[in-house]
């Protein structure tokens, strides 16, 4: 699906938009729901998104295939799920672009807690084979340095285990505050967890019914602080909690550095309003080790407001739904701005710019968080194409009526 998008033709002053609740929130809640006895799975928590969608269905299977699509949150935390459930037999398959993402690190560390899970086509990849036995546990090291999802899948599963479970973590953890709303959730539910810097003890013992309370998505807050630097607009954002588990929370913190600042809402309870800033930083250089998925919206925001940028701990981003670093650099240079990789753990931007001949087609490369970042380019670049704009109803399918709400003008292109 491709969309031509415009700009609003006034500045935004009133722009209300409701944020889809925490997607990192629900997708750990619904496998904590399904292990909790006398508890029920799900409930007004949940984001209504693609993720959470296939995780709900895959967990009242007991034999079969599992599609969980193009969710890697889904693969990994039901791969140890059902890995830890007796009796069950599945398969888990998703898309192309799944089946190349790194499981061998999790794959592994279940093996090691007596797992039985077969690898169908290549090693430390999917499709799997699940046999569901009652594992062991005991100590198992995990390299953190590819995806926090391992370790909190064989957190959340650890209770259940015979020895409960030690993780000792191997490098530096990427996206750690992820792995600490795991803990947080856990411990809300009656689970003990010791936690030191690389090491994470869980001691064996039973889920409790906890009533989690609904909790909009900071992750997808970003791409509001995204477009209120770019059209220097008052948009207000609601359901966002300053208290919280969700370390994305950062994106108010780091959008202040790009011209954004953030108050509490006067008029509107639990609203949190965005609202233009003089004070735009002359370069910014931030380790984003614990807040990668925000580098879309701050990589391209500084390209076209002019700020440049050295982002770094982002080794991960090169097993997303795509490269996004790649896909970051090859979609900048369609407006002339030439973004440089790191590596495989970075991005860089000097300033540096080439003219450009053409109105740019962009794609999404089938991720939610590029499309969502990309369409705010529109602003300076109105009637700016993007293809694959369906990515997005992996965490936030309302995004682009959003936009329309507070003034943009969407087209649909026939292909």
């Amino acid at each position: 699906m491709k969309y031509r998008i415009f700009p609003p033709e006034e500045i935004i002053e009133d722009g209300i938009i409701e944020l889809p609740l925490s997607k990192s929130l629900s997708t750990r809640g619904l496998v904590l729901d399904a292990m909790t006895q006398g508890g029920a799975v799900g409930g007004a928590y949940v984001a209504r998104c693609d993720d959470t969608e296939v995780i709900e269905k895959a967990l009242s299977q007991v034999e079969g295939t599992v599609d969980v699509g193009a969710s890697g949150a889904a693969l990994r935390f039901l791969t140890a799920y059902f890995a830890a459930k007796e009796g069950v037999e599945v398969e888990l398959r998703g898309t192309e672009r799944l089946h190349e993402r790194p499981m061998g690190v999790l794959i592994e560390a279940l093996r090691g807690c007596g797992a039985e899970i077969e690898c169908i086509e290549e090693e430390g990849y999917a499709p799997l084979r699940i046999n569901g036995r009652r594992l062991r546990g005991g100590e198992v090291n995990v390299d953190v340095t590819v995806s926090s999802q391992f370790v909190s899948a064989l957190l959340m599963v650890a209770p259940m285990m015979d020895e409960g479970l030690t993780v000792r973590f191997e490098g530096e953890p990427v996206s750690l505050p992820y792995i600490l709303m795991t803990v947080g959730m856990m411990e809300q539910r009656g689970i003990k967890v010791d936690r030191e810097p690389l090491r994470i003890k869980v001691e064996k013992g039973s889920y409790r019914p906890f009533d989690q309370q609904p909790e909009g998505d900071w992750s997808a807050a970003a791409f509001w602080y995204e477009i209120s630097a770019l059209t220097a607009g008052w948009i207000t954002v609601t359901n966002l909690k300053e208290k919280t588990l969700q370390g994305d929370k950062a994106a108010m913190r780091l959008f202040e550095c790009l011209g954004v600042n953030t108050v509490e809402s006067e008029e509107l309870q639990g609203g949190l309003e965005l609202s233009p800033s003089p004070e735009i930083y002359g370069r910014i250089d931030v380790d984003l080790t614990d807040n990668p998925d925000l580098a879309p919206a701050l990589a391209v925001t500084c390209c076209l407001i002019g700020v440049p940028f050295k982002l770094t701990g982002l080794k991960s981003l090169g097993v997303k739904e795509c490269d996004r670093l790649t896909a970051l650099c090859e979609e900048m240079d369609k407006i002339g701005r030439v973004v440089e990789k790191i590596r495989d753990y970075g991005l860089e931007w000097d300033g540096k710019s080439h003219p450009v001949v053409e109105m740019p087609e962009f794609s999404s490369h089938n991720d939610h968080r590029i499309a969502m970042a990309l369409a705010p380019v529109a602003v300076y670049v109105p009637g700016v194409v993007i293809d694959g704009c369906e990515a997005v109803s992996k965490s936030y399918p309302d995004y682009w009526r959003q936009l329309q709400k507070i003034g943009f003008r969407i087209e649909e292109v026939e292909e």
